[in-house]
């Protein structure tokens, strides 16, 4: 019995040996490819020298950074009360603005033509509810587009939300090729229902 557990462990420690002999061929490979990795980062990296480190700016910079665009507002009870008082649909757009691809396609090919423009000054309030990645957004903006997002189930950006003029939903959009005139389309078969 003392003879094969010396066996057993003779035979055990030549195979521990012979692991090791591989883990250290593996353990050199990985250490290269970590070391390359690494001189891979730091190269690439963007260096904060004096000359390189961002200016800090003052809260109020990076709210404004991180403000809606012109013509459109971040406030949902705003939004509520101008879509009411000169009777017009409002259009929430949730977006990702700084990250989303179709989002920022929506708003190159849609949003920032003077046709929807001048649409939007004749019919819609606007109201963005951005959710950025790189932007800082104030709290009390970042809690009111999470709870609108969960209140009206949105799953992707862009999700374009319509209501009419007393707060009744009439229907989602998103991206859609056509630019402006296929958009305005679409909003004139919700508004007419």
């Amino acid at each position: 019995m003392l003879c094969a557990g010396l066996a057993l462990y003779r035979k055990s420690q030549w195979l521990a040996d012979e692991a090791k002999l591989q883990e250290v061929r593996s353990v050199k490979f990985l250490r290269l490819m970590l070391a390359v990795a690494t001189l891979l980062a730091v190269s690439c990296s963007k260096k904060n020298t004096a000359e390189t480190q961002p200016e800090k700016k003052p809260e109020t910079q990076v709210a404004a950074v991180a403000a809606a665009k012109p013509g459109w507002l971040t406030s949902l009870d705003q939004a509520q009360k101008e879509a009411q008082t000169k009777n017009r649909l409002l259009l929430m757009d949730f977006t990702g603005s700084d990250w989303c691809g179709w989002c920022i396609m929506l708003d190159k090919e849609v949003f920032s033509k003077p046709e929807f423009k001048e649409y939007a000054n004749k019919n819609l309030v606007l109201l963005e509810l951005d959710f950025p990645r790189m932007k800082k957004m104030p709290p009390e903006v970042t809690a009111q587009n999470e709870k609108l997002a969960i209140k009206y189930g949105i799953q992707g950006f862009p999700t374009v939300v319509v209501f009419d003029s007393n707060g009744k939903p009439l229907g989602a959009l998103g991206y859609q090729a056509g630019g402006p005139q296929a958009f305005i389309a679409e909003l004139e078969k919700l508004r007419k229902g």
